[in-house]
């Protein structure tokens, strides 16, 4: 990119932001001025007083956009994950001829459903409903903002101080009218399907009075339980939440973040993935073969309830529930989609520090291997992530 190109998109970036910075403070003052006027319960002075708090908030943020932060300004306590999108992250960089791309975001310290899910092993219909209700509300957040998340699993589903959930990675989110990168997908099943050749080469040498040893379905259970962390912290991934249209190429909405939820409430309620296997491979084929694999155990009772609305969310894209059904189904009987983020949650995590991680279990990280990065064109290096500096203004 030639130096006047770099300046241009330069002063043209600087210019959108101001005026979009301009709309948005004076949409906030208007907003509370309307506000103020329809109380009749607040003196003139009260009101003034408002407006001047909003006015010195709004010179403290501008001022916070301002300054200029770096790594200096941190200090490392703890690695707390890898995965997926570092390998996306990483990607984007070399596209971009730039190294590093740093996102702060708010710290969660009560870790992630799949370390709840770990060691509880299942949840009562009544907690199971408590976590699907908030993450309902976190995906339907998502659909309105013109996004589907595509990566919704529970090591994606973080807790926060006081045991509500977040939803997190949005490294494979794309916009409704966006074609999407289907290339995680591609070496996802591309090293599934290497893993799946040297498993059967292995199976098909072990022999004993010519019968084939191979796993038994708790066997196989046992074996995607041991290796459940490591599984999310690997950069290949594991299929076992995603809808089998994403995989078919043809497009699709999103409804598929519909089908992670039911995937995700199977196994709070019976305690793993309803198509759990050996290897990513056999997980695929069972996923796009879901009318003969999707069944529930005989030793685990659910309600009606708890199974339909499974049912109804892990199956195929047009007979899907969409938000305002699951909502309305008799399963999230009683909850207040209103209220909920104020109930109390049934786990909260306690907390030591405000830089507690030990929610965090991270043994499996070292073997994990850091990114490179690609080595940075300094030249480009601010061009490349024009855009991505981003900074909430909050009016409490």
């Amino acid at each position: 990119m030639s130096k006047a190109q770099s300046a241009r998109l330069k002063l043209e970036h600087y210019y959108k932001v101001a005026v979009d910075s301009a709309i948005e403070r004076n949409k906030r003052r208007v907003e509370l001025e309307r506000r103020l006027q329809t109380d009749s319960m607040l003196s003139e002075e009260r009101k003034n007083r408002q407006l001047q708090q909003l006015g010195m908030k709004e010179s403290t943020f501008l001022r916070l956009k301002r300054t200029k932060l770096g790594l200096d300004d941190f200090r490392t306590v703890k690695i707390i994950g890898k995965g997926a999108f570092g390998e996306l992250a990483h990607v984007r960089a070399e596209r971009d001829d730039t190294s590093h791309l740093y996102l702060i975001m708010e710290f969660l310290p009560g870790g992630d459903l799949m370390t709840l899910l770990i060691k509880y092993d299942t949840f009562s219909e009544d907690v199971t409903r408590f976590y699907m209700a908030e993450c309902v509300m976190a995906i339907e957040a998502v659909h309105n903002l013109g996004f589907i998340h595509r990566d919704i699993k529970p090591d994606n589903i973080l807790i926060d101080k006081d045991g509500h959930v977040k939803l997190s990675d949005f490294g494979l989110s794309t916009g409704f009218h966006k074609q999407h990168d289907s290339s995680y997908y591609q070496r996802l099943l591309e090293s599934s399907n290497n893993a799946s050749g040297s498993t059967q080469n292995a199976r098909n040498s072990v022999m004993v009075n010519s019968i084939n040893l191979t796993m038994t379905n708790k066997d196989q259970i046992a074996t995607w339980k041991a290796n459940r962390r490591k599984l999310a912290y690997s950069t290949v991934g594991t299929p076992d939440y995603i809808a089998p249209e994403i995989f078919m190429q043809k497009g699709y909405g999103k409804e598929c973040d519909w089908w992670s939820l039911g995937a995700i409430m199977f196994e709070c309620v019976v305690g793993y993935p309803p198509f759990c296997s050996e290897n990513t491979h056999e997980t695929y084929q069972k996923i796009m073969q879901w009318q003969k694999y999707l069944a529930f155990p005989d030793d685990i009772h659910l309600s009606r309830e708890a199974e339909d609305i499974i049912q109804r969310l892990i199956t195929s894209s047009d007979k899907r529930l969409n938000v305002e059904q699951i909502k309305r189904h008799p399963f999230f009987y009683g909850v207040d989609w209103d209220i909920i983020r104020h109930v109390d949650a049934p786990f909260v995590p306690h907390l030591r520090s405000i830089t507690d991680t030990s929610y965090f279990p991270t043994e499996e990280l070292d073997q994990v291997p850091d990114d490179a990065g690609a080595k940075a064109d300094i030249a480009n290096k601010d061009v490349a992530f024009l855009g991505y500096t981003f900074k909430r203004f909050s009016i409490s």
